[in-house]
Formats: structure tokens, C-alpha cells, sequence
């Protein structure tokens, strides 16, 4: 009866929790973009490419910008992080 349950309908296992291999490339491509981003803004003038600490700084400047950005922060921590999560003390 477990092993019924832990296959899958294709009897390969069950495969939640493992990234699939397009999500890590993806993330992969994501993370370079915005390091390739923020060196080209290293690199040439500030008034050509911002960085990411020059766009920050424009949106933090004023409140609603700050609690926007709070927002976000939250709305990403609880898709990334939160959902699908199992406390561990429970059955």
C-alpha cells in the first residue's frame, strides 16, 4: 500500500521536491541576467546603466515605494518559500 502511494502513475517515484532540470536552468539564466546587469552598470557611467542599488534607491525614496517593495518582498517569501511547506511536528 506505500509503495503504491510514494509511484507515481508512471512507477518512476515520486519526484516532488526535486527542481526539475528546466527550473534550475531558468534560475540559472535569471541569476546571470541580473549579474550581467549589474556589471554593465558597474562598468560604464551611472547615467548610461543604473545598477540595482541606483533603482532601489529611486523606489525607496518615498514611502509608498518603501511598503511597495515590502509588499513584494512578502509576496515572494510566501511563493518561494511558504506554500507547499508541511510543519514537521504534525502526522
Amino acid at each position: 500500500m506505500e509503495t503504491e502511494r510514494m509511484e507515481g502513475a508512471s512507477g518512476h517515484g515520486d519526484s516532488r521536491g526535486r527542481p526539475s532540470m528546466i527550473a534550475l536552468a531558468g534560475w540559472a539564466v535569471l541569476i546571470a541576467a541580473v549579474l550581467v546587469w549589474e556589471g554593465l552598470g558597474l562598468v560604464k557611467e551611472h547615467d548610461q546603466w543604473p545598477t540595482f542599488s541606483d533603482m532601489l534607491r529611486k523606489v525607496t525614496h518615498t514611502a509608498p515605494g518603501r511598503w511597495l517593495l515590502f509588499g513584494v518582498w512578502l509576496w515572494l517569501g510566501w511563493h518561494l518559500f511558504v506554500r507547499g511547506w508541511r510543519f514537521f511536528l504534525r502526522a
